[in-house]
């Protein structure tokens, strides 16, 4: 019962981490549309990147007990596909500064797993080790990756617009944490469960912002609409005076 559970929850867990990974679709749809990354930020699609890298090394038998963590590897799997896909259409489309920028950390990021990957695998001799050194380095990317959309916090409150935060993809961020805490508890794996503790608070900070400046834009929009149709009927009668005064003045 206990392993059949555990596995339901990893299946949801995989389909939360889809949607997670799939979720900048929409944004790309729109930077391939404008030509143009706008505003949107490339760190966060590199730090998922990270993340994905280290835990499909996690959950191969080199690292891992045989398959234990085969649901990790596959999710991760395919999210390694679809954030190089992200990182490839923003490096197209980003201005020269941005270019380098997503450039020179993309190659830290391949660098630091390359490392990691070759040191676990030859340095440690044993699976318990070899979790321990991965699963903690995993761990740091990982909550990268789930803070990684906080770089716009600023922007959003400065603005008061969630524009450039994406609702699903903090959404799809919550639901993912809370799932692979229950995946990572119910394995008795710490180093699984460890990072959606943090995950968690983060995605749920996201949310309540994005709540909040939404409500707030909802508000502020409509009296502004309010306004122009106010001064539109005011304007009305302005030129209504003026071309009354030019009739006149033309029959004199």
């Amino acid at each position: 019962m206990g392993d059949r559970l555990r596995l339901a929850v990893g299946i949801m867990g995989n389909a939360s981490s889809l949607l997670l990974y799939a979720a900048p679709i929409l944004t790309f749809t729109r930077v391939i549309r404008k030509r143009s990354t706008e505003e949107f930020s490339c760190i966060p699609y590199i730090v998922a990147l990270s993340n994905c890298l280290l835990y499909t090394w996690y959950g191969l038998p080199v690292v891992s007990y045989k398959w234990e963590n085969f649901p990790v590897i596959t999710i991760n799997g395919l999210g390694i596909i679809l954030e190089l896909s992200f990182i490839f259409i923003y490096l197209w489309f980003a201005p020269t500064r941005g270019k380098i920028k997503a450039g020179t950390t993309t190659t830290m990021v391949m660098v630091i797993f390359t490392v990691t990957a070759i040191i676990s695998a030859f340095v440690f001799h044993d699976h318990h080790h070899r979790k321990v050194f991965v699963g903690t380095i995993g761990l740091v990317a990982s909550v990268a990756m789930y803070a990684a959309p906080l770089v716009v916090v600023k922007q959003v409150i400065m603005t008061k617009s969630v524009e450039f935060m994406p609702f699903y993809l903090s959404f799809f961020s919550f639901l993912a944490s809370v799932l692979w805490l229950a995946y990572g508890l119910l394995s008795h794996d710490l180093l699984l469960a460890s990072p959606n503790l943090v995950g968690l608070p983060l995605g749920i900070l996201q949310l309540g912002l994005y709540c909040k400046y939404r409500k707030r834009g909802i508000i502020e929009e409509e009296p502004s609409k309010w306004d122009l149709e106010h001064n539109n009927l005011q304007e009305k009668p302005k030129h209504m005076q003026l071309s009354m005064n030019e009739d006149i003045n033309g029959k004199i």
